[in-house]
């Protein structure tokens, strides 16, 4: 982004009216859209931004989203339905890949967007896509249930 458009692009957003970068004139009574990116990596915050439409905000799953064949997964529950163990390298090939994909082919179902391409197109280096992935997992494997005695 050349830096005139940059400075265009701040003072569209900061100015109510201003135009719009050849959009025409904005509408002052029209919501501005939510972003797409947030800078944090922390993995609350990536879970609350980019899952917890369709897992939840307590990531307990919920109802089928629409568009998709079947609810999102209560992602509280992973380690009670792998014998009481976070299945973190499933967990991070699902952000990574795709929801039931693998690290040597395809992608999974289509209810689950491929996060780890996502992040690959908001961060300039793999340094930080890796580390909103990893910061993503760690935050899941802290939200599983209990066992007793634990």
């Amino acid at each position: 982004m050349t830096a005139r458009r940059f400075v265009l692009t701040a003072i569209a957003l900061v100015v109510p009216g201003a135009l719009a970068l050849g959009a025409g004139v904005q509408d002052p009574h029209q919501s501005p859209s939510p972003p797409l990116v947030i800078r944090s990596t922390y993995g609350a915050d990536l879970y609350q931004f980019y899952c917890s439409g369709c897992h939840g905000v307590t990531a307990h799953g919920g109802a089928v989203p629409s568009g998709q064949h079947r609810p999102a997964p209560d992602l509280t529950a992973l380690a009670r339905q792998n014998s009481g163990t976070f299945p973190r390298e499933r967990v991070r090939d699902a952000i990574t890949f795709g929801a039931g994909a693998s690290r040597s082919g395809g992608h999974g179902t289509a209810d689950m967007p491929v996060w780890g391409t996502v992040f690959r197109g908001l961060d300039a280096t793999d340094t930080l896509t890796a580390i909103r992935i990893e910061n993503l997992v760690a935050y899941l494997g802290s939200l599983q249930e209990r066992q007793e005695g634990q």
